[in-house]
């Protein structure tokens, strides 16, 4: 009897930085569904994406190529036009070629779409600034997951939580961005909310009202976005599909804060990274593997049993070492490219690190070299 192939979910938030989450020390937020799918599974700490740009982390995030090498060099929508060349081949391409039934959910900002050819378009429920309804979109997954196809299926499942939005919250007195929170809880749902007080300020802010007004709204667009990927594992095991049932959690880049999103500093590009894997033993424990959204897609294709051309990646499979505390036999070092974010927004920077070290290179210094203050 032919072994069945594992179903996979790869989840994918836009701008959640891993100091807003539980499972990764910070005890005021609400985040009990991402930490117990951690206690089911693996934390990363060494985990970066290779561009803290949306368009240009999830060029890398889909085709395990290098975003200055794909051609996404920045955002895809509106005047921008940056877009995949047309000879790299996509994840959904090759799960598709493998026997995969696969679907995407929510988000995009990849182009073209042609290149990216998920067999079921769930749409975006959230395409509106105002509808950032997670517990809707995980909802509207349950059709395609539920379907009696014998095939395994991939579902990239993009929230647009928590990014900011075009609103603010007008009754404060500090006017803080509203980051998708609805004026009322959607159907279904219950919103968290969190006074200022409440809140815990990271290192690479200031400690003022106005942080703790965005820190607040922040923090409730990652409670809801919570819930949404609470009520999508609830799916999965409703359907008696979660213990086969390969689940990636990551953001595709920092919080849109200074310091963090759009630039290749720690908050920008150290993100959360969790693996609940049904074939590895470790449950509940880390690993500081130095990982990056270049080895998603071949880990997805090795777990997927997907014949692939290695040599053909940035990145390479990290499945070997998922339930490994601190491997001595995977890579040294990491490489990160920062180009644009739209195309007004020219931030060029360049990184390699380590474990230890760190090189950061910010090219648009009227330096034409790097100097000690570029070391950080």
């Amino acid at each position: 009897m032919k072994k069945e192939k594992l179903n996979i979910v790869l989840i994918v938030s836009d701008d959640h930085g891993r100091e807003a989450l539980g499972c990764y020390g910070n005890k005021k937020i609400k985040t009990p569904n991402l930490d117990r799918l951690a206690e089911d599974g693996v934390r990363f700490t060494n985990a970066f994406c290779t561009a803290a740009t949306c368009a240009g982390s999830r060029s890398v995030i889909l085709t395990g190529v290098q975003n200055h090498t794909n051609g996404t060099y920045g955002h895809t929508h509106g005047r921008n036009h940056f877009s995949c060349f047309d000879n790299v081949v996509t994840l959904p391409k090759l799960l598709n070629d493998s026997g995969y039934r696969t679907a995407c959910i929510g988000k995009k900002h990849y182009a073209p779409v042609s290149l990216f050819p998920f067999m079921t378009d769930l749409g975006d429920p959230q395409n509106n600034p105002s509808e950032r309804d997670d517990v809707k979109m995980a909802d509207s997954c349950r059709t395609f997951i539920s379907d009696k196809d014998p095939r395994s299926f991939f579902l990239y499942y993009c929230s647009h939580n928590p990014h900011r939005d075009a609103r603010v919250f007008e009754k404060h007195p500090c006017k803080p961005n509203r980051f998708g929170n609805p004026d009322q809880a959607f159907p279904n749902d219950v919103e968290r909310s969190y006074s200022d007080d409440e809140v815990e300020v990271p290192s690479f802010l200031p400690d003022s009202p106005e942080s703790r007004a965005e820190i607040a709204q922040y923090y409730q667009s990652i409670s809801r976005l919570d819930r949404g990927i609470g009520c999508l594992t609830g799916i999965l095991k409703e359907t008696g599909k979660y213990e086969n049932t390969l689940i990636i959690y990551i953001s595709d880049n920092g919080s849109a804060f200074p310091a963090s999103k759009t630039t290749l500093y720690d908050p920008g590009m150290n993100l959360p990274c969790i693996v609940k894997s049904p074939i590895h033993k470790n449950k509940g424990k880390t690993t500081d593997a130095l990982v990056t959204w270049a080895d998603l897609t071949p880990t997805i294709l090795d777990f997927a049993g997907a014949k692939t051309e290695p040599s053909k990646f940035f990145g390479k499979s990290f499945k070997r070492v998922i339930d490994r505390e601190s491997p001595l036999d995977w890579r040294d070092e990491i490489y990160a490219s920062h180009t644009f974010h739209e195309i007004t927004n020219y931030y060029p920077m360049r990184v390699v690190r380590s474990k230890k070290f760190k090189f950061i290179w910010n090219i648009a210094s009227p330096l034409t070299y790097p100097s000690a203050s570029d070391i950080w």
